[in-house]
């Protein structure tokens, strides 16, 4: 009879596991940008969210004026997050939390003339005149015309 006790207990802990919350809060400094992680937009900043791994995200922030931003960010988990305490923080009738803030300064844009639609015209032309008079660059396929069907 005690070890059916026992069984009921275990299995009535094991129904009331808790809960693990894991957030991140992402700001700039001009707030307003315009944030990637992983190649996923997600919104202007500030801007809280909910994530579910842990280690290495990359980060890429946008804002008109300023330098676009492009680093990695480990994001590392608290100690009950590791192999083997993490089965036991789902076993625990508690919500347990983990808060991470990331915080960015944008840098203003160096060069005025990187914003001028003309020079970024002008610097297309350049880059497509040496990309076609490359020797890398593939040759295109030329075909016989055919002659329509009468």
């Amino acid at each position: 009879m005690s070890r059916w006790l026992v069984l009921m207990g275990v299995s009535l802990l094991g129904l009331m596991g808790g809960c693990v919350e894991r957030t991140m809060t992402i700001k700039t400094d001009p707030p307003g940008a315009l944030v990637y992680l992983n190649d996923q937009e997600l919104g202007r900043t500030p801007l809280k969210r909910d994530f579910t791994w842990y280690g290495r995200y990359d980060v890429e922030i946008r804002k008109d004026g300023y330098d676009t931003l492009k680093t990695p960010q480990m994001v590392k988990a608290p100690w009950w997050g590791w192999v083997p305490f993490d089965l036991f923080a789902e076993l625990v009738p508690t919500t347990l939390t983990d808060h991470h803030e990331l915080t960015y300064t944008l840098k203003p844009a160096a060069d005025p003339a990187a914003l001028d639609a003309n020079a970024l015209v002008s610097r297309g032309e350049e880059l497509r005149g040496r990309l076609l008079s490359s020797e890398f660059t593939r040759k295109p396929a030329t075909r016989p015309a055919t002659q329509p069907k009468r």
